[in-house]
This record gives C-alpha cells, structure tokens and sequence, in this order.
C-alpha cells in the first residue's frame, strides 16, 4: 500500500459518529476531549470560524469548505469567537449516528460530518503523523468534494434504509479525499509527515520504506533515491519528519510488527523476518526500544486482552 493508506490502516478509523449541526443566530461550541478521534467535516451552507488549540491563527470557513482535524487537539466552531462557548457533550448529547441536531432553531448554518474513533495500537505515533488541521478551500478542492458532500447533506437529512451505512461510506471517502487533496496541493514545504510525504524527494524515500519495509535500506540508499547526499538527505528528513531517516524506518518495521503481533497468530521469528530481521534478537532489542517491552511481552498483553 501506499504510506497514506499504511498509517490509516494502522490507525483502523471507524465512523463512531456521523452527524448534521443545524445552528441559527449567534453561537459557540467548544468541542474537548478529541483524543484518539480523527473529526472530518464539511461546511453545508452558511460560515463560521474555526479554532484549533496550538494553531495561531483562526480559521474562517464558508459553505464548501472542507476541515480534517487529526491531532486530537480541543477545537471550537462558532459564529462569533468572542462569544462565551458551550460544551459540545451539551448540544450533541441527544445525537443520533446518522441524524441532524439543531441548535437555535437552525436555519443559518449547516454541518455534516463525523468523528472517527481510531483504536489501533500506539495511536498517539500515528496520529502525530497528521497535521493538526487541514483546512480545503479552493474552488478545486470543493469540486471534488461536492458530490460526496451534498450526498452526506441529504443523508442526514433523510432517513432511509441503509442510511448508516452509506453515511459510514460517505465519511471515509471524504477523510481519505480530503487528505489526498492536502497532499496534491503543494504541502510538500510544510513540517510534519504528511508534508514530507507531499515533497517529491523525501515523498520518495518515505513510499520506498513504505513499498518494502523489509529491504536492506541505507542511509546512502535512500539518498540516492531522494537524489541527495546522505548529508543534506538525512538534515532534510529530520527537518521535515521529526526523526532521522533510519530511526524513521526501524519505527515503521516496529509499527508494522505491534500490528501482526496483535492481529495475526504469526510466530515472533516470522514477524522479525517479515521485517528484514534474520535475527530474533536484533528485531527485539529494536522491538523493546521502541514500543518499550519485548515482543513477547506485548503479544502476550494483547492476546490477555483480545480474551478480556
């Protein structure tokens, strides 16, 4: 798979909720407690502004615009933000999956959207691999998002037979749509993983690593396929990622082998191999250093668990 697709199956998103926010006059809802949720959302109709803790600046948002927030981070939607907010387990506690809740009679701006729970171990790893927030404006980004969108309005709008099902559909095309248009839209300037993976040379050492975690990389190798010398390669990468290329890809394999460990009744030497570890040993030291316990160790937890 590609490393898009690689992180978001490890992340193993659900739609938890899907629904529609009708709101009228002034209004502001606070929404806390985001961890280990991934929030896509699309202005309907009317505006509002949106402010993500951490993120210096506001965001003003008009019908067609599209927002990903995949940090986990305490957000806020409102109308006005000098107004005092509300709790959003206040305004949504009476939501249904797949409904609409209205707020001050409604009328003057429409959501949809869902909140996607992620469950996949080691949850915080991959999730800081999103950015924060991905905010999609541009005419072009609408287009491609506007079947999908004006599908997901009438949905909620409209009970019908298999509507859960098509509103779960809906969300995950327009979470992994909304991502792929952040990648082709020239982030590759911007920190963080997604931006590295959006810049064609790191972008081409990442999906390598991705494409086949097992193969023997080097420092040089993957410079060479960056078309940089490791040195400039190796500041770039970290840079842009976070980590150093090599420490990037030992966390992958590891990533890679928490899920087939927990999931799959593979043995730990077939896992290692699987990795490009010949060695049990070398894959558990490399194992422990990373997710802090040895591979036995953590298999046996899941399995207690898994049972539990």
């Amino acid at each position: 798979m590609d490393p898009l697709s690689d992180v978001l199956s490890l992340l193993k998103p659900r739609s938890y909720v899907s629904a529609g926010f009708d709101a009228g006059g002034d209004w502001s809802v606070r929404f806390s407690q985001q961890q280990n949720f991934i929030k896509c959302c699309t202005v309907v109709s009317g505006q509002c502004w949106l402010a993500v803790d951490g993120v210096p600046e506001a965001m003003h948002l008009t019908a067609g615009d599209c927002f990903v927030l995949g940090s986990g981070r305490t957000f806020r939607l409102a109308s006005d933000l000098s107004l005092p907010a509300v709790e959003s387990t206040a305004v949504f506690s009476s939501a249904q999956e797949g409904g609409v809740v209205t707020y001050n009679g409604g009328g003057g701006f429409f959501l949809g959207g869902s909140r996607f729970a992620v469950n996949g171990d080691h949850v915080g790893i991959l999730l800081a691999m999103l950015p924060p927030v991905v905010h999609l404006w541009k005419e072009s980004d609408r287009a491609a998002l506007r079947w999908a969108v004006e599908r997901m309005a009438q949905e909620l709008r409209e009970r019908q037979p298999g509507n859960d099902l098509v509103v779960q559909q809906l969300a995950h095309m327009m979470l992994v749509q909304a991502l792929r248009l952040y990648l082709s839209d020239e982030h590759g300037g911007q920190a963080g993983w997604l931006g590295a993976l959006a810049d064609k040379q790191i972008g081409a050492a990442i999906n390598a690593i991705h494409h086949d975690p097992a193969h023997r990389w080097t420092l040089a190798g993957l410079a060479g396929l960056a078309g940089m010398s490791r040195s400039i390669f190796a500041q770039r990468f970290k840079q842009k990622v976070g980590t150093p290329p090599m420490e990037y890809l030992t966390r992958w394999r590891m990533l890679l082998a928490a899920d087939r460990l927990a999931n799959t009744s593979a043995p730990i030497a077939r896992v290692a191999l699987s990795l490009g570890y010949e060695s049990e040993s070398a894959f558990g030291a490399a194992f422990k250093r990373v997710m802090g316990g040895s591979p036995r160790q953590y298999s046996l937890e899941r399995q207690a668990a898994s049972l539990s």
